[in-house]
């Protein structure tokens, strides 16, 4: 059958409004594995990728407090932690979730670095906050003192640091990990890549990289990771069953199965909130137009009917 990639999203990781404990982070992929392990076994070929925004905002509060005695990590660092972090809970989680039914799949967390371009617009407009949020005069000295961006949130009363959301050109881990699987290993391992879009780095004039202060869209990240993979499915999961169109107003309206053109007309008037499912259904497309066949969005609970057609938000090519 076609290969399947999950990109999971925060809430297989830390519940909404939970504490952001260890202990709660593997009861929340507790809930997701079963449902992972039951698409391993129809015999898809699966590749599993994730968020990482709430872990690594933990990370930037503990370089804080921990700053006077402990010399602070860049951001690209956080995301390598992060990877590993988040890999060795769904490791920990899914292999015994995969023996209960009867499936001999390793899964194996693989470090993973993205290249971004170093004169991406991005990096001159800050788009991404991070972190915890600031009193006014916090944000005054943070300014002064690191240069950073700030903005202000109405809505939670606070300030918010801004990074810049580069778009991802390469993944390069993905050209060995297709190797590995094009010889036949997708049937005995589950690789977890490109955890947060992947750690965003840029090219030195020597052909080396260098990492950068820098968020990249998870789910961008998944697609990019996709058709690098050559997978016939990407599969992105959220909180809420599928995409709306009039979400959250009179006529709200949930989407079944709908054609490519259908979902870029929606996209196009502004039907998806921007920072929410806009840059999920931004990948989905992505990834058709890349040569991808089918796209998903849909919660954990339902996502092997999303892949067997029976439930979430579908679209399908050729």
């Amino acid at each position: 059958m076609g290969g399947i990639l999950v990109a999971l999203g925060g809430n297989a990781l830390q519940r909404a409004g939970g504490n952001g404990s260890w202990a709660e982070a593997r009861v929340q992929m507790r809930a997701a594995v079963g449902v992972l392990a039951e698409i391993a076994s129809d015999d898809h070929e699966l590749v599993i990728s994730h968020g990482n925004g709430p872990q690594v905002g933990i990370l930037l509060r503990q370089n804080e407090l921990g700053a006077r005695e402990v010399p602070s990590r860049p951001m690209d660092v956080l995301g390598a932690e992060t990877q590993g972090q988040i890999g060795y809970l769904i490791q920990t989680e899914l292999t015994p979730a995969l023996r209960r039914v009867g499936v001999d799949r390793s899964v194996l967390t693989v470090i993973s670095r993205t290249e971004v371009a170093r004169n991406d617009p991005a990096f001159r407009n800050p788009s991404k906050p991070v972190g915890r949020y600031y009193t006014e005069e916090e944000a005054r000295v943070l300014r002064k003192q690191n240069g950073w961006v700030m903005q202000f949130d109405g809505a939670r009363g606070g300030w918010r640091r801004l990074v810049p959301s580069p778009k991802p050109v390469a993944w390069l881990e993905g050209p060995a990990v297709r190797r590995l699987l094009e010889a036949g290993l997708g049937s005995r391992w589950i690789p977890v890549v490109a955890g947060g879009g992947g750690i965003p780095v840029v090219r030195r004039p020597d052909g080396s990289f260098e990492g950068v202060e820098a968020v990249i869209d998870k789910d961008l990240g998944a697609s990019l990771v996709a058709l690098e993979l050559g997978l016939d499915t990407l599969a992105v999961v959220t909180d809420v069953p599928g995409a709306a169109v009039s979400f959250g107003k009179h006529g709200e309206r949930w989407l079944g199965e709908v054609t490519l053109e259908e979902l870029e007309r929606y996209h196009a008037r502004g039907e998806f909130g921007p920072g929410s499912m806009s840059p999920k259904v931004e990948a989905g497309l992505q990834f058709l137009h890349g040569g991808g066949h089918r796209f998903v969005i849909t919660d954990i609970p339902s996502l092997a009917r999303a892949i067997a057609g029976e439930a979430g938000t579908r679209v399908r090519v050729g």
